[in-house]
């Protein structure tokens, strides 16, 4: 059984990665800003829980000391983030990049920061949450595709400095996930939210990339899974997905990943 913190786990694959991994066997801390949603998860669950807005310094350090003091760390699951709109370059508003880049960048660097010394000595686990935003770019996509490029840097490159120590560096890049959250609280509507996965036969759940992220985790620990893209069956890449029009027919267009 390993001990493991899972951010971003009051909705979406946070919640589900901490379900499969208390289902698993593990004992599993799980963090995000909303105390009630965390509260009814550890009663649904069994996971221990504590409350943290990982962009405010001040409650990241209360974080990693609630998780210091339960004792050594096995492996850590950087999930939280997210997009905010989806401007052309020319549009795009740099407070929305600067809130993706925060989210996405610096409350993953300073948690991995402050949390990876434990890791190094007990030779443990880091699960990046990336995205397939993280290695492509599409319209209308340039500050969210640009916050996770530069997420995806941080395990590319501890993978170089790390080398020979007994840390696995794990990357998950989710394609077209429909959950409760992403898109709307990147689009700001429910009606906009639900035109990203109309016509779509059968998205992603969080649960599939839940799945995923349990079983790199449960290899032999010789075995690193550097990076992993998860698609669904109809998604090509982040701008193709084959959808149904009114007439039953597939139409290749271009979406939100």
């Amino acid at each position: 059984m390993a001990r493991i913190l899972v951010t971003g786990a009051s909705s979406g694959i946070g919640e589900a990665t901490v379900r499969k991994l208390r289902q698993e066997g593990h004992d599993v801390i799980a963090t995000a800003r909303r105390q009630a949603r965390l509260e009814k998860l550890a009663q649904q669950t069994g996971c221990q829980v504590i409350a943290a807005d990982l962009t405010k310094d001040e409650e990241l350090s209360k974080l990693v000391r609630g998780v210091l003091n339960g004792g050594p760390l096995d492996a850590l699951v950087n999930n939280a983030g997210g997009a905010r709109g989806s401007d052309a370059v020319a549009d795009g508003k740099p407070e929305d990049w600067r809130t993706m880049y925060e989210i996405n960048v610096m409350s993953t660097l300073r948690l991995t920061q402050a949390l990876l010394p434990g890791l190094r000595e007990h030779g443990g686990d880091v699960v990046f949450v990336t995205s397939t935003a993280a290695h492509e770019t599409y319209m209308g996509g340039a500050g969210y595709t640009a916050a996770k490029h530069a997420e995806a840097m941080i395990p590319e490159t501890m993978r170089l400095e790390l080398v020979g120590e007994p840390v696995r560096i794990i990357e998950v890049c989710p394609g077209m996930v429909k959950t409760e959250e992403f898109s709307l609280n990147r689009l700001g509507s429910t009606d906009k939210a639900m035109d990203v996965y109309a016509g779509v036969d059968e998205p992603l759940l969080a649960e599939d990339i839940a799945d995923v992220i349990a079983w790199t985790l449960s290899r032999p620990k010789h075995v690193n899974i550097d990076r992993v893209v998860v698609r669904p069956v109809v998604q090509a890449n982040s701008w193709t997905v084959a959808r149904t029009d009114t007439h039953g027919r597939q139409l290749p267009t271009s979406e939100l990943a």
